[in-house]
C-alpha cells in the first residue's frame, strides 16, 4: 500500500502489527494463509497438496521468526549440519513438536506431488491436509501471538 509521505512514496505495511511481532512472522503467517487459500482452488489434488503442505512451512518458519534467534556466522571450516524446519520447531516450540513430525512424515509425499507423479496422493488426502493446515495455522497464532486482518 503506498501513502504519499514528505514529497515521496512510503511503503506501509497493510497488516495491522502487534509492537513486539517480527515484521517476518507476519509476513509468513500472512503467505502461509494465503497459500492454504490458494490450495483450496487448484484442480489437482497433487497440486492442493503440496500447497497445502508449503503453506505449513511457512506457518512453521513464521513460529521460527518469532522464538528463534539466528545463529551466529560459523567460523571458517566448521559446518553446522543443515536441519529441516520441522526438527528446529520440535525444539522451538514442543507444543507444535507432534505437528512438526506429522508435516516432516510428510514431505516425501510432498515431494512426489510436486514432481506431479500419478497417484502420488488422493483427493481425500489432500482435502484432509489443506483441514490439517488449518488448524496447524490457528496453533501457530496462538503460539506466536501473530494476528491480522486475514487471520481465520
Amino acid at each position: 500500500m503506498l501513502s504519499y509521505d514528505d514529497r515521496r512514496f512510503v511503503m506501509t505495511h497493510p497488516v495491522a502489527r502487534r509492537a513486539s511481532a517480527p515484521p517476518a512472522g507476519l509476513d509468513l503467517l500472512d503467505r502461509a494463509r494465503r497459500g492454504l487459500d490458494g490450495a483450496l482452488l487448484l484442480a489437482t489434488p497433487n497440486e492442493r497438496y503440496a500447497a497445502a503442505h508449503l503453506a505449513a512451512l511457512r506457518g512453521a518458519a513464521a513460529v521460527l521468526a518469532v522464538r528463534v534467534t539466528p545463529l551466529p556466522e560459523p567460523r571458517r571450516g566448521r559446518r553446522t549440519p543443515i536441519r529441516s524446519a520441522w526438527e528446529v520447531l520440535a525444539e522451538a516450540a514442543p507444543e507444535l513438536a507432534e505437528w512438526a513430525s506429522f508435516f516432516a512424515a510428510g514431505a516425501e509425499r510432498r515431494a512426489r506431488a510436486e514432481a506431479d507423479l500419478p497417484h502420488a496422493v488422493s483427493a481425500r488426502e489432500a482435502d484432509d491436509l489443506i483441514r490439517d493446515v488449518a488448524t496447524f495455522l490457528r496453533l501457530v497464532e496462538r503460539a506466536t501471538g501473530l494476528t491480522g486482518p486475514d487471520a481465520h
